[in-house]
């Protein structure tokens, strides 16, 4: 499974986003190939199963076919933790 981690330059929110989702996914068990990738490169990128944003950039990832998880947070594991749980179920 591949899921992306969005934010405006790839760099910051996303590589938070990125590891907090790697101990998320490893908590449920479950494998998945995680990657913290800048807005203007995800058109360049094979599909993602989903795509991982804080609410602030999500709007601008209306154009694509993976599932979108908005997070308020990319801080809050628990959030993140129910928005995987709902997403991969």
């Amino acid at each position: 499974m591949r899921i992306y981690c969005v934010c405006g330059a790839g760099i910051g929110t996303s590589v938070i986003l990125a590891r907090n989702a790697q101990k998320v996914l490893s908590e449920l068990g479950i494998a998945a190939d995680v990657t913290a990738v800048a807005m203007a490169n995800l058109g360049q990128l094979p599909a993602a199963q989903l795509i991982l944003a804080t609410k602030d950039v999500a709007e601008d990832l209306i154009l694509t076919n993976s599932e979108i998880v908005v997070l308020k947070s990319a801080l809050d594991l628990p959030e993140l933790k129910n928005a995987l749980t709902a997403a991969l179920s």
